[in-house]
């Protein structure tokens, strides 16, 4: 497995992760549980954007990735 597949594979996993964690923040009646898990969301939305810049730079550096 290449570099570039394990990180888009990280990816994947992580957005999973965050939809799970924007489901438990709705389904949450008390206050600061919902706070804990939105807190979580914006701490994976940063990796997630992170990440996805890592994707494009791989790509960018080694073009036969891309859309792999």
């Amino acid at each position: 497995m290449t570099v570039a597949s394990q990180v888009k594979q990280a990816l994947a996993t992580l957005k999973g992760v965050q939809g799970t964690l924007r489901i438990y923040a709705t389904q949450s009646r008390d206050k600061e549980t919902t706070a804990v898990f939105n807190e979580a969301v914006e701490t994976t939305e940063e990796i997630v954007k992170d990440l996805e810049d890592r994707v494009k730079t791989l790509e960018f550096k080694e073009p036969q990735y891309k859309g792999k």
